[in-house]
């Protein structure tokens, strides 16, 4: 196998995402609000503060200091308890609440212009007549092009309260005119669930990407859907996926577990335990699970993916997770920003601790790069397990603790035969810009054509080449498959994008392959 040399940086680059995003995750929200200005007594941090903000020689930022002093003491406790600034949490709680109030476009800057690239079904927007390949120029009295124009500065524009207007002037390139819209803002949905549909006549395929407050509805009415439609089997994907809220993972098992068994546990410094069990109202406690794992899945995905590895309920195929067993607990102030404390431990049914070691943060934020690097994510034999945090299911498989969710099936990192991550970029500008002047043309597919009607013409080749003149693509073998799926997401939607991915996905060929076995 071809290894990709920009791979590491990658990786490393993954790596601290994921660690920033887990820090927001296996939360337990309080709802309760502390003052950042409250009185906390005559400690030695607040005075300190007020002496240097009172006696200091220059002027200092009060408030800046109290933030990086916070950071600063929650980052010597452990990799996950953390400090988030209203900036921050802002986006965070959008995200974890599953929704937000603005005008509902995807974007992407081009040439100091705002590119809209899809209008989102159902959302405000596409009420008022938007189109993808529109240029938005003005909100209100805004100017939203030019040099210094910023994600951050259209967002802040284009986002708003419920139910009030903004007037978007947008230039339409099919019409070449310039056209206003008068648009109500409204809730637009993030979504946990992008896909799910059949792959086989029995076999569902439900790909969750976080455990958000809306994620247990989404994925139930995706598996009513598939149930409805006469599935007996069930593949789960919950690759890079860096969790979310522990009660949603507690009723995603939930659906797949008999009543009485154990979901989770979690124990505090006190040594108090508490018991996440299943309840009676699983819909899928017959039909085998197929659980699809990498090095970035965290948290609340591997709480489900020991939930049914310990219990004997499924196969996990993939690489062995990320490794964070820690709770996390809310404490929001009053100017928007919020701490999140380390408040226990989760264990799986068996007794593991997947937390992997944190002593040494440095190397906690490299261990992904450091499975790079020992050739674990190539090789199952790699994976270092240690003895000593041996377990055994009641069916009797032995598995580890010490350090993520180990898979039953490996899967080896997919380098996608030399092609790498600054070509696929490359890719990915280019067909935006090759749909952005050939609409038109483009207009005949759709998502029942596209996949078979749909092909990487000469033309297309022709532009491509030119496109991308003189830069060489280190693999040629995977080009017209990589343009063909950038087409589908940008033109059609997630699902073409899907099941075209999915025909060399190396993961849903092993699961066909084990599902025909059986």
């Amino acid at each position: 196998m071809k290894q990709n040399n920009n791979l590491p940086l990658f990786i490393g680059i993954s790596v601290a995402l994921g660690i920033i995003i887990g820090s927001f995750f296996n939360v337990k929200n309080t709802g309760t609000f502390y003052p950042v200005s409250s009185n906390t007594g005559n400690s030695k941090l607040n005075t300190v503060l007020k002496f240097i903000e009172s006696e200091y020689v220059d002027d200092v930022d009060a408030e800046k200091i109290t933030d990086e002093v916070i950071s600063d003491l929650l980052d010597r406790l452990d990799p996950h308890s953390t400090y988030i600034p209203k900036e921050i949490q802002a986006y965070t709680q959008e995200t974890m609440n599953g929704s937000f109030v603005g005008i509902g476009v995807q974007f992407r800057l081009e040439k100091d212009t705002i590119l809209v690239e899809k209008v989102i079904p159902d959302g405000p927007s596409l009420k008022a007549g938007l189109r993808a390949g529109d240029r938005i120029l003005m909100a209100d009295k805004d100017t939203l092009y030019g040099k210094e124009i910023s994600n951050n500065d259209v967002l802040s524009k284009l986002k708003g309260e419920e139910n009030s207007q903004v007037l978007v002037k947008v230039y339409r390139p099919t019409t070449n005119k310039i056209i206003d819209f008068n648009i109500t803002r409204g809730k637009v949905d993030i979504k946990s669930v992008p896909v799910a549909y059949k792959l086989t006549d029995s076999l569902g395929y439900i790909k969750l990407v976080r455990f958000a407050m809306t994620s247990y509805d989404e994925f139930k009415s995706a598996l009513d859907k598939l149930q409805e439609q006469g599935i007996k089997d069930l593949v789960l994907d919950l690759r890079g996926n860096p969790g979310g809220f522990m009660h949603i993972a507690d009723q995603i098992s939930d659906e797949f577990l008999a009543d009485g068994q154990l979901i989770v546990y979690t124990k505090n410094k006190k040594g108090r335990q508490k018991n996440n069990v299943a309840t009676s109202k699983g819909s899928f406690e017959k039909g085998h699970i197929y659980v699809l794992v990498d090095e970035n899945s965290a948290s609340a995905s591997e709480i489900v993916s020991g939930a049914l590895q310990d219990n004997d309920r499924g196969t996990i195929i993939g690489r062995r997770t990320f490794g964070k067993g820690l709770v996390q607990q809310e404490l929001d102030f009053n100017d928007g920003s919020a701490m999140r404390l380390t408040i226990a431990r989760y264990y799986t049914p068996t007794g593991r601790s997947i937390q992997k070691p944190y002593d040494d943060t440095n190397n906690y934020e490299n261990e992904v790069l450091n499975r790079y690097k020992s050739g674990e994510l190539y090789s199952k034999d790699s994976i270092k397990i240690i003895d000593s945090l041996k377990y055994t299911t009641p069916k009797g498989k032995v598995v580890y603790g010490g350090g993520g969710i180990t898979p039953d099936v490996f899967i080896p990192l997919d380098t996608l035969n030399g092609v790498n991550y600054f070509e696929l970029n490359m890719i990915n500008k280019f067909v935006s810009s090759y749909i952005d002047t050939h609409r038109k043309e483009l207009n005949k597919y759709n998502e029942s054509n596209f996949i078979n009607d749909f092909k990487i013409t000469s033309e297309i080749k022709k532009a491509f080449d030119k496109y991308i003149a003189p830069y060489k693509f280190s693999s040629q073998e995977l080009v017209d498959d990589l343009l063909k799926e950038n087409f589908a997401s940008t033109l059609i939607n997630d699902e073409v994008y899907y099941k075209l991915v999915q025909k060399r996905d190396p993961y849903i060929l092993k699961v066909i392959a084990l599902e025909q076995n059986q």
